[in-house]
């Protein structure tokens, strides 16, 4: 689990002119106060904000694993440059596929919390591509992270994939100048943070319980298995 201290840089300004005025700066570092909960543990989601038990279910222009109708419903706020929420994808996903989305008990809702600029790109191709293509174009990057993540120019490595993914170069410029793309990506992170106190990536919401780290697929279950009716 990645821990991260963040600043919005400018959040004064979004009162006045929108979440497209916003800049911000990010650190892969721990995160000072309050000190998060160990990797891999769960707890009652922070229902501090009204909006809470709305974005604990899938909201309009979510991209949504499984069928809509499932009883339970994970939330998954990832950064696509954390190497946790990449293992998680490439394993402890896998498995819950298998036993509750395909069953039709389960179903995942992905959200953006990127934890750095190179993050905020890939979100922002990821964004681009067709919806029915989007979960296998994050696996896709997730699963090339290594390769592109330590680039000295993340973006150019990111087109590439872009490209296979039947994007051209125009439309991955108009997507990465898009100001509602970014608006929405950074939104999500914002979302996450307030309603849920989220400082560390993967966080999951299961119907409301707060879930951190990628947890062992059986530990991941018992959570699971806690909510099905």
């Amino acid at each position: 689990m990645r821990n991260l201290t963040y600043g919005l840089i400018g959040i004064a300004a979004v009162a006045v002119v929108g979440l497209g005025a916003w800049q911000f700066a990010l650190k892969d570092e721990p995160a000072a106060t309050p000190a998060p909960p160990a990797a891999g543990s769960s707890q009652p989601a922070n229902q501090s904000t009204a909006d809470a038990p709305a974005l604990a279910q899938a909201q309009p222009g979510d991209h949504v694993i499984g069928d809509p109708a499932a009883p339970v419903t994970i939330v998954e706020y990832s950064s696509l440059t954390c190497p946790h929420c990449a293992a998680f994808h490439a394993t402890t996903l896998q498995d819950i596929k298998a036993r509750y989305i395909d069953q039709g008990q389960v179903k995942i809702v992905l959200r953006h919390f990127p934890l750095n600029e190179p993050a905020l790109v890939a979100a922002k191709l990821a964004e681009c591509v067709a919806p029915e293509r989007y979960a296998g174009f994050v696996d896709v990057l997730f699963r090339s992270q290594a390769e592109w993540g330590t680039m000295q120019d993340p973006t150019e490595g990111l087109k590439r994939y872009g490209r296979l993914a039947g994007l051209s170069d125009d439309k991955m410029q108009s997507c990465l100048t898009d100001g509602a793309i970014e608006e929405k990506i950074l939104s999500q992170r914002l979302e996450g943070s307030r309603a849920f106190q989220i400082d560390s990536t993967p966080t999951f919401i299961v119907n409301g319980e707060k879930v951190t780290g990628n947890l062992p697929i059986d530990d991941f279950a018992k959570v699971i298995d806690a909510k099905l009716p």
